[in-house]
């Protein structure tokens, strides 16, 4: 790709982009939200027609009209929302689009045949062609769509965020799959926001910020400071802040509490000034904690108390008391995301925004355009709806919730999940920020350096039951893994 640009309207997406990635070769894009990645992987699909510029694919031009036309030409894309139909099967799936026939009739056996065979190349011979996918977890669910562009001859295969829903041994199994791809030859394009994934999965990286290629080159030979002020545009000296913290109150208080599953047993104690992070396996009852203690899900026993407050509460009655919850879950419970941001900002307190009970727009969007320059989000103004933002910009619209309302006790369940390394330098430092004011801040991250770097003390979620709560200057990765892995 060559000088690629694109604009939608008055905003360049693409200012002149340049990409290379060779056969058998395994490429990392990386870049802040809004940087142009995705428009880019959308020009190299099909999916969008550029302004200016050209590309080559094996030295001859090529232009796709149409997705259609990328994937006939050996060009694939996976999305991080896969595109598959679940109500057919696994072989439906994979020649979807293609279907073989014999005078006029579907070829099933035709079908089965090459599912089967695309899967066996992938090391996934296990997967039936006949199961439908609505069965499958997501980890194989990815394995299908990937089994999809084999088939069809994948020469450059475009995998975007394909871990953000994944767990730690299904992340493994792609790494080996990825390696597999580039071992025959595929180029593969990775598109993460995780450093550490990078130098797992890539052999070279291509940095982009506000629409250009700013940097990149191999791995080995590039810091991870390096390319993270490539991203930025500014040193990042210190990714994980920490001012004087003293911690004091106890503030919130859990004592043997046990959800309808998960969990089977919490107890813990969260003071003011503190960041108490809560470590974990994916499936351990991580965030079935947080929904307890927020009311969302019910408490079968035990005993959750709010500085004064005890017993069963409701999300309203946590609000009342001064807690607030951002959900792992951005999209589906998070945020509203079809709403402005004013009407997500402000929507837990609406008290004050107008008389007898009234919401003023003008009241409502004066409050919300407070926090959008403190908070770092880039809008066009408070009318704009979340849908129309990047996934770091919904995550602080989420955030900035909290802090209108002004709560006491943040319940942050993996609050830099699937956003950029600007992004979440700018959340680690108002978590700082928060707990060196006083407020107490329980967050789930599945991400070990984060939980270490951000936290004061740390507990261990395993198999539903959280364990002790120890600082972090006694713990490091292997210790708090080991205790994932192995209590019982």
């Amino acid at each position: 790709m060559r000088g690629v640009r694109k604009s939608f309207g008055a905003t360049a997406a693409l200012a002149g982009v340049d990409l290379r990635v060779a056969a058998g070769e395994v490429l990392a894009v990386v870049g802040e939200n809004g940087a142009g990645k995705s428009t880019l992987m959308k020009v190299l699909a099909g999916a969008v027609r550029p302004d200016a510029g050209g590309m080559l694919l094996d030295g001859r031009p090529y232009a796709p009209r149409s997705p259609r036309d990328a994937r006939t030409a050996g060009v694939a894309m996976i999305h991080q929302e896969l595109a598959l139909a679940p109500h057919l099967t696994v072989a439906e799936n994979v020649v979807l689009g293609v279907e073989p026939s014999r005078v006029g009739f579907l070829d099933r056996a035709a079908m089965r045949a090459t599912a089967r065979a695309a899967l066996a190349e992938l090391g996934r011979p296990d997967i039936a062609p006949q199961r439908l996918v609505s069965t499958l977890s997501i980890a194989d669910r990815q394995v299908v769509e990937i089994a999809r562009a084999v088939a069809l001859g994948c020469r450059v295969l475009v995998l975007d965020e394909p871990t953000s829903s994944l767990g730690r041994d299904d992340v493994r199994h792609l790494e080996s799959l990825v390696r597999r791809l580039r071992d025959r030859g595929c180029a593969v394009i990775f598109i993460s926001h995780v450093l550490e994934e990078v130098r797992a999965f890539a052999d070279r990286v291509t940095v982009l910020r506000d629409g250009a290629t700013v940097g990149g080159g191999d791995l080995a030979s590039l810091s991870d400071a390096t390319i993270v002020e490539w991203m930025v545009g500014r040193p990042v000296t210190d990714l994980y802040p920490r001012s004087p913290r003293t911690p004091g109150e106890v503030v919130l208080e859990i004592s043997g509490l046990s959800g309808r599953r998960l969990p089977e047993s919490a107890s813990l104690m969260l003071r003011r000034g503190e960041v108490l992070g809560i470590a974990g396996l994916v499936g351990a009852g991580r965030t079935e904690l947080v929904r307890a203690i927020f009311g969302l899900d019910p408490v079968r026993r035990g005993e959750v108390r709010v500085a004064t407050h005890a017993g069963p509460a409701s999300p309203a009655r946590r609000w009342a008391e001064g807690v607030g919850m951002v959900s792992e879950d951005r999209k589906g419970e998070g945020l509203a995301v079809e709403l402005s941001i004013a009407d997500n900002l402000t929507l837990s307190r609406l008290g004050g925004l107008g008389p007898a009970g009234l919401v003023l727009s003008g009241r409502q969007a004066a409050a919300a355009r407070r926090w959008i320059d403190p908070m770092q989000i880039r809008c066009r103004d408070v009318a704009q709806p979340v849908a129309a933002l990047s996934g770091g910009n919904q995550q602080k619209v989420a955030l900035a919730r909290l802090l209108y309302h002004d709560v006491d006790v943040l319940l942050l369940d993996e609050p830099t999940r699937g956003i950029d390394v600007g992004a979440k330098a700018r959340i680690y430092s108002l978590v700082d920020d928060l707990a060196a004011r006083g407020r107490a801040i329980l967050l789930v991250s599945s991400h070990l350096p984060e939980l270490l770097g951000v936290c004061d003390r740390v507990a261990v979620m395993c198999r539903g039951r959280l364990g002790p709560a120890r600082p972090v200057g006694e713990i490091d990765e292997r210790s708090v893994m080991q205790e994932a892995i192995a209590r019982g």
